[in-house]
């Protein structure tokens, strides 16, 4: 028995299958496009016998291993596409000899670009301009590619942490480089004991803290506070957080629901002085690394009575990751509140390009001037590190906004010049307006 479908039939289903790839031309344009990375974990350049531990406050690696995703595994056909595009690698394939001739050509590119490694890298990924989320910057990490947004989670966190250190095993790790982050921060500042009241914490060593990353280059800062408790930073009364301070501040445990009041109010402090600074606030949501992640503390909102906050309206968030596996719809919504944006960052490396453009295509049509390019790459290692997590994500992007973009076409949502038009937004444009990048940056395709 043969099944004879009709011609509305056929139609419907050459339309979804158009829907489901991304029109040629527009994709031909996006590919033009020199981008903008909102969000990046880059390691800088090593000597022989170096380490650089310093590109993400708290590393994933040294945690209880989870196995990957499809999208990040080894077999993955875009890690081949990769090394085709960063090193003209001539094999079909991943055998043991062909990777180490690869690797040994990685290794005498990186020879001989020394510290314009990095940018070189960039150039080859499409990118002009990657926002690096660091402890601190370093060699070949120059301001002309790169802008710093450094980790502010360890100034919430100024009394006592063993309790929340005990809660999970990746907490207790994470709790310990907060410690030490803090500590160094208290060390540059020349603050050798913790401050005896709230007000001279705020004032010695939050305020001076903040000023300083912006007057060493930030142009953000993060938080990674989804790791170590849940975004709900509620409103607190001053006077009553001032006094759990004064309490707690002579080394005795704060109980966690008075911590808890204490980091909420700091919190909305940090807040506040970054958006006096102009640093806009970057905020980890959605899913995240460790097989103790408590994924129902990273819902983006959580993060609502903060966003309705008014004394934080001159505060610009950016929901980094775009609320990463069952959160993506809540972002749109949020997307309304005027200083609130988000990005395709962590979604680009977990996701494939069909799934990412369902969750962009969301976004797109509700706000496309608040969607921000980005990447996550990370250090890996071998044939496997950032610059092929990079260009991964990279792809995977630009596919994504074809795919989306072609779908709203197809649906007369939107005329190709417009298009383009958001392509170009979402890759760059709106980093440049919300960061207030150099005007001369637009003219740059």
């Amino acid at each position: 028995m043969k099944l004879s479908l009709s011609i509305p039939v056929l139609l419907a289903l050459a339309a979804i299958a158009r829907a489901q790839s991304a029109d040629p031309a527009l994709m031909s344009e996006i590919r033009k496009i020199r981008a903008i990375d909102n969000h990046s974990h880059p390691p800088r350049v090593t000597a022989a016998g170096e380490t650089d531990d310093e590109y993400d406050a708290l590393p994933c690696d040294p945690l209880e291993p989870t196995q990957p995703n499809t999208m990040t595994r080894p077999e993955n056909p875009q890690y081949l596409a990769a090394w085709k595009a960063l090193w003209d690698y001539p094999y079909e394939d991943h055998s043991d000899a062909h990777l180490k001739e690869l690797l040994a050509k990685k290794k005498n590119i990186r020879q001989e670009q020394g510290d314009n490694y990095p940018p070189w890298v960039l150039d080859k990924l499409g990118i002009d301009i990657e926002f690096a989320n660091r402890v601190a910057m370093g060699r070949g990490l120059d301001a002309a590619h790169y802008r710093w947004v450094p980790f502010d989670d360890a100034l919430l966190f100024p009394l006592r942490n063993e309790a929340l250190a005990a809660e999970t095993p990746d907490r207790k790790f994470f709790f310990g480089r907060e410690d030490i982050l803090l500590a160094r921060y208290r060390r540059e500042l020349g603050v050798t004991a913790l401050p005896a009241t709230l007000v001279d914490y705020e004032s010695r060593v939050v305020t001076p803290e903040l000023e300083q990353q912006k007057k060493d280059g930030a142009i953000a800062i993060k938080f990674e506070a989804a790791y170590l408790r849940s975004l709900d930073f509620e409103p607190a009364s001053e006077r009553d957080v001032a006094a759990i301070y004064a309490k707690y501040a002579n080394g005795s445990a704060p109980p966690k629901s008075d911590y808890t009041r204490l980091q909420d109010a700091l919190f909305r402090y940090v807040a506040a002085e970054a958006g006096r600074l102009g640093l806009a606030v970057h905020i980890h949501t959605g899913a995240g690394c460790g097989g103790y992640f408590y994924l129902s503390g990273s819902n983006p909102l959580l993060l609502e009575s903060v966003l309705n906050d008014a004394r934080l309206r001159k505060t610009n968030f950016v929901l980094l990751h775009g609320g990463s596996g069952p959160f993506t719809h809540e972002i749109s919504a949020l997307l309304m509140k005027p200083n609130v944006y988000t990005d395709l960052s962590e979604q680009t490396w977990m996701e494939s390009p069909r799934a990412l453009a369902n969750a962009l295509r969301d976004w797109l049509e509700w706000y496309p001037e608040k969607v921000l390019f980005g990447t996550d790459l990370y250090p890996g290692s071998g044939a496997y590190d950032w610059e092929e997590v990079g260009w991964q994500t990279s792809e995977t992007a630009r596919q994504a906004l074809g795919i989306a973009l072609t779908g709203m076409l197809h649906d007369g949502e939107i005329t190709v010049k417009r298009a383009n038009e958001i392509a170009r937004l979402v890759l760059r444009g709106n980093a440049i307006n919300l960061y207030h990048l150099p005007d001369s940056l637009n003219e740059k395709r």
